[in-house]
């Protein structure tokens, strides 16, 4: 951080100016009303009013970067569906895949990162990863795991992904293009885009699992792991009381004892967060006696 000039009190960059460079999770802080500045100054109205232009230029830079993504996204995703629409990849769900890989010599490529494929897979799937976790601990990365974490990923277990630069290169050494391909994730939207550069590198035969192995059944698919393959795609806060769709649906199926095991845990959650507020206004009170 450069030097502070004198008379100038406080200072806070924002994740983007940690980084040294704009990204969706660090533009995320700007949209959602972190500022990206924050300076307590005693100098001059002038110099406060220098400040703030700074400040607004940065969020609106922010903001852009954001938008941009998120147009490129959007785009992104309605090329990946004209797939389909073209017919150059054919979508199963999870009942007509699990009864074709079973009964034929399909092929189930997973294109799901490890912290999903080590929680539950299917037997005698081929499994090569579009993106997995980023291990580096660059400033970068860990600003970015910092701001991923704190704007959502302690409830819903996300963590920061970086792109297989080897996936090709590892689906052709393992799979023939004249082989049929059930290509899946966990909700699939990445197995989609996994099937664009299966098609570009010459494979004819694609079939894509339509909602991932979020949308399986228990009994859909031969399923190696310790959990359920609906439930390996949750994580955080959510997973541990129950709070997501894919627990929600097996609820259904699975009677009262599965309900009141997340009734339970979610009483617990309250009952921790009443007894830590209960003792900081202890140590509050405490604090304040003894400096009287």
């Amino acid at each position: 951080m450069a030097a502070l000039a004198s008379g100038t009190s406080l200072i806070v960059p924002s994740a983007c100016t940690a980084t040294g460079k704009s990204s969706l999770s660090c533009a995320s802080s700007s949209v959602y009303g972190l500022p990206a500045l924050q300076i307590r100054s005693r100098r001059s109205p002038a110099s406060t009013s220098c400040r703030a232009s700074q400040r607004r230029n940065l969020q609106i830079v922010a903001a852009s970067d954001l938008k941009e993504e998120m147009v490129e996204f959007a785009n992104a995703e309605k090329r990946w569906r004209t797939q389909i629409a073209e017919g150059k990849v054919k979508s199963l769900s999870a009942k007509e895949a699990g009864y074709t890989y079973q009964l034929s010599d399909y092929v189930l490529l997973d294109v799901r990162p490890s912290y999903q494929r080590n929680k539950a897979w299917v037997k005698g799937s081929v499994w090569i990863p579009a993106f997995d976790v980023d291990t580096s601990a660059s400033p970068g990365v860990l600003s970015q795991k910092f701001m991923t974490f704190m704007m959502g990923g302690w409830w819903s277990g996300a963590s920061v992904n970086k792109r297989n630069e080897r996936f090709m290169a590892d689906v052709v050494a393992n799979i023939p293009k004249s082989a049929n391909i059930i290509v899946a994730c966990q909700k699939g939207l990445r197995s989609l885009a996994a099937c664009e550069h299966l098609y570009k590198a010459g494979y004819r035969n694609i079939y894509w699992l339509t909602g991932g192995f979020d949308t399986a059944g228990n009994e859909d698919f031969e399923r190696e792991g310790p959990v359920p393959l609906q439930l390996a795609g949750i994580g955080g806060m959510s997973e541990f009381i129950g709070w997501t769709d894919p627990q929600r649906r097996l609820a259904k199926t699975e009677g009262w004892q599965y309900r009141a095991l997340f009734f339970g845990r979610l009483l617990v959650v309250f009952l921790a967060a009443d007894l830590a507020l209960i003792g900081l206004q202890q140590l509050s009170s405490f604090f304040r006696e003894l400096g009287q």
